[in-house]
């Protein structure tokens, strides 16, 4: 039997992994037989051990190290801490494993450095963090009234989950399994059969002699604490019995008590205390609640001992909607998406809410989440520590947790609670070996439909999960806000409605395709814009407020490019808003050097911030360099998952490139998304006529709402895409209606109306015959019909050219159009 070589401990290896201390040998990987997806490194880290696998093989395990305290990076792309600097304490210290039905521990403590890279995710502005993280005072109450939670932000029905009677979940026989039993002195092995004796559940540890119990202190008909009356057990878990009870001081309400699992361990004691003082300062609604802390004698030894009270939290985790699910279907069901992500979203107000106390959760998974009619509760808050506690074991779950490397150090981090979220998320909505062969990565995306579908949602979690700690979510404000961008993407997909909203990041869309261009050239409004174009499509980043000079870089707004120059160039000492603004201004003239050197000036001030790349991409798509826009679209993809204007900048790059299925893929999800980003529709529209879908591409020319001031623009596209290429004349007569109803004034709609009737005079040329009586354009739908209606409209159109030139052309061209008479 091989022995782990992880310092101080003396377990040994079993299917790859220490059954003392669940970590995987040092220098040995665990098992995996599918390798980790190629793009970007997908898996993730979090810290613990495996040795017990009561659900599904999920076990939980402490281990020491050092939190996440300072910093993290706004772009990383690695090589900078994601901890500050703190106290380091070897393996040895403390070097206690620890099992219970939830999971096992290892222990481990390494130096954190600081990170001098600003967190990922937000910008300079803001998108409000902090609401994520706070609630209004007193909003952490239990009762009837405060059920109604914020699931689903409005934007879908999530399933309620019914109350039910507490007492039809109190177990029958609760027993702690024998492979969960471990001397919490010396975690060796204790209370296992022996042939055909069953394990003992009370006794001595034969290693070291300390004395061990895995029964129930309470039984039914106690009273803690002179007040709460016990009705029995309802689980077991990593810190030990937890308890139904009522409270015979208040109206027999239902309580939960949760107590030792193992009265001689000395750890599990200082856990319970812990979780005791954590609880005593959290007040949130989708965090369980804790009410008094009371002693009750142990029947055996006399010695008191403690339990908190907690509110008790009726419905079902998350797991066990999903074991439900999987019972009345395949093995292989899933929750639907959109549930999934409301139920992410929720959870991560309670992890910012925790974060913003300084505290960190450690063990986030889906059996500690419960649903109870529409709220979702964090419960088991027994792993929950503080930033700056280097001692303390921490306890989380294989599958979820961050990869052993990352355990031994720098430890739990802001990002490692983040990270198990993506994991949680991950698990409940799509099927995978995430304990075998994915327990730190997601599967290659062609391996799974469903993030085939929902490339943003793919994207989401590859960053949530990155092995990578710096290329993680490291504000759970941050990861929310994308998070809900994908949430819009999905559901407009499913309910095939636009479900938009305003970023956090980005200003709304620049739209200057059709600027200075009359309605009538369509034909510039069907191709792809020129680079300096393209470029003044794409939305800006808005100005972080907390800049000095943010006020007044918003009263610029006004101003042209040529006159914002100097005046941002006259500042003495410019703040990097001030910088990024004339690197914006220089890259719409077309001054890449100068805007180039701006950005290098910003990133010095600010290192790490994704804007100087958004800005380096922005000025290489200006430039012509498409293959290098894309590449960089691309990585603020990956980084921004939920936003829509990296995917606007990567569709422009990848249509002026070639790859016009991705150009599509990008435009529609814009487009479908929010019906305000006009530039997607036009974008979608001239891929779809390239690629020789002219139907699908008048389809989304028509799906621009009347009420937008680039609805006459897009039926001005649109008519011109039904006459070209018309293949009966019945396209002819829907473009000469659209023309009638759009109202443009009388020259844009002869010049128009010649783009029409030119196409019919083809069509009729080449031998087709619309039906008797047919009308187009206020004449006969005959050849000679169609060509007065040319003559009368080129005639219109040289009395108004006031260029002489322009003139003669369009009365030759009226003459030659004359229909044939015979005097």
């Amino acid at each position: 039997m091989t022995m782990c070589t992880s310092p101080g401990c003396q377990g040994q290896i079993e299917d790859g992994f220490c059954v003392v201390c669940g970590l995987a040998p040092v220098g040995v990987r665990p098992p995996s037989p599918t390798p980790p997806a190629p793009r970007p490194p997908v898996s993730g880290p979090w810290r613990a051990a495996a040795r017990n696998q009561d659900r599904d093989g999920e076990r939980t395990q402490p281990s020491y190290a050092a939190p996440h305290r300072g910093p993290g990076p706004r772009w990383s792309r690695g090589g900078t801490s994601d901890a500050s600097s703190g106290p380091s304490s070897g393996a040895s210290s403390g070097g206690s494993t620890r099992d219970s039905d939830g999971g096992d521990a290892a222990v481990h403590s390494h130096p954190i450095s600081s990170g001098n890279i600003r967190p990922s995710g937000r910008s300079g502005p803001s998108s409000g963090s902090g609401t994520i993280g706070t609630s209004p005072s007193g909003s952490g109450g239990s009762g009837r009234g405060a059920r109604r939670g914020m699931l689903g932000l409005g934007l879908l029905q999530v399933p309620l989950v019914p109350a039910h009677d507490p007492s039809d979940a109190i177990m029958t026989n609760p027993v702690v399994s024998e492979k969960n039993r471990f001397c919490g002195n010396c975690s060796e092995r204790v209370g296992r059969s022996r042939g055909e004796q069953p394990g003992r559940t009370e006794g001595f540890c034969r290693q070291c002699g300390t004395q061990f119990s895995f029964t129930p202190k309470l039984v039914e008909g106690d009273v803690v604490g002179g007040q709460y009356q016990v009705l029995g057990c309802l689980a077991h878990g990593g810190l030990g019995w937890i308890y139904l009870a009522r409270d015979l001081n208040v109206n027999n309400r239902w309580v939960v008590l949760k107590g030792l699992l193992n009265a001689g361990d000395a750890e599990a004691h200082k856990a319970a205390a812990a979780e005791r003082a954590f609880l005593s300062e959290v007040e949130h609604p989708n965090i369980v609640k804790i009410i008094n802390f009371s002693q009750h004698p142990d029947p055996r030894t006399g010695i008191p001992g403690g339990h908190i009270v907690m509110e008790y939290v009726g419905g079902k985790s998350l797991r066990e909607l999903l074991i439900e699910r999987r019972a009345n279907g395949s093995a292989e069901e899933v929750l639907p998406l959109g549930q999934v992500i409301a139920y992410g979203l929720e959870c991560l107000r309670a992890l910012g809410y925790l974060h913003s106390r300084g505290l960190l959760y450690c063990d986030f998974k889906p059996d500690n989440v419960i649903q109870s009619e529409e709220l979702i509760k964090l419960i088991d808050l027994g792993g929950v520590r503080r930033m700056d506690d280097t001692l303390s074991p921490v306890y989380t779950t294989p599958g979820y947790r961050v990869p052993e490397d990352e355990l031994r150090g720098p430890g739990p981090t802001v990002s490692a609670d983040l990270y198990s979220v993506g994991r949680a998320l991950a698990v409940l909505s799509f099927h995978f070996s995430f304990m075998r062969q994915h327990p730190h990565s997601i599967p290659d995306r062609h391996e799974v439909p469903l993030l085939q579908r929902y490339e943003s949602y793919d994207r989401f979690l590859r960053r949530a999960t990155n092995i990578d700690p710096e290329a993680r979510f490291h504000d759970a404000g941050d990861m929310a806000d994308q998070l809900t961008g994908v949430l819009r993407e999905v559901l407009s997909d499913l309910e095939g409605t636009p479900h938009p909203a305003a970023s956090v990041l980005f200003g709304g869309e620049s739209f200057t395709l059709v600027s200075g261009v009359g309605t009538h050239n369509a034909d510039r409004m069907l191709s792809p814009p020129p680079p300096t174009e393209s470029a003044g499509l794409l939305p800006a980043p808005l100005i972080d407020p907390s800049d000095p000079a943010a006020q007044l870089l918003r009263s610029f707004g006004g101003m042209s490019p040529a006159e914002l120059i100097p005046t941002l160039r006259a500042a003495q000492a410019p703040s990097p808003e001030t910088l990024l603004m004339l690197a914006r201004a220089l890259i719409t003239v077309g001054r890449h050097g100068e805007a180039l050197d701006a950005l290098q000036q910003f990133s010095t001030a600010v290192p790490g911030d994704w804007r100087t790349m958004w800005y380096l991409a922005v000025a290489e798509l200006s430039s012509g360099s498409f293959e290098g826009a894309r590449g960089h679209f691309d990585e603020l993809f990956d980084h921004l998952p939920g936003e829509v204007a990296p995917k606007l900048g990567l569709a422009l790059a990848c249509e002026r490139t070639g790859d016009l299925e991705t150009a599509a893929r990008q435009y529609s999800t814009v487009w479908s998304t929010d019906h305000s980003y006009v530039s997607a529709a036009f974008g979608l529209a001239r891929v779809r006529l390239a690629q020789g879908d002219r139907a699908a591409a008048i389809r989304v020319l028509d799906a621009v709402p009347e009420l937008s001031s680039l609805y006459v623009h897009a039926q001005t596209a649109l008519i011109a895409a039904l006459a070209t290429g018309a293949t009966d004349g019945a396209d002819h007569v829907r473009a000469g209606e659209r023309l009638d109803r759009i109202g443009l004034d009388s020259e844009s709609a002869d010049r128009l109306a010649t783009r029409v009737l030119e196409a019919a005079l083809g069509w009729l040329r080449a031998g087709g015959a619309a039906p008797a009586g047919q009308r187009l354009l206020g004449g006969d739908f005959t050849e000679e019909g169609v060509r007065a209606n040319l003559e009368r409209r080129y005639r219109a159109l040289a009395q108004r050219s006031g260029v002489t030139s322009e003139r003669h052309e369009l009365i030759d061209r009226a003459n030659s159009l004359r229909p044939v008479t015979l005097l």
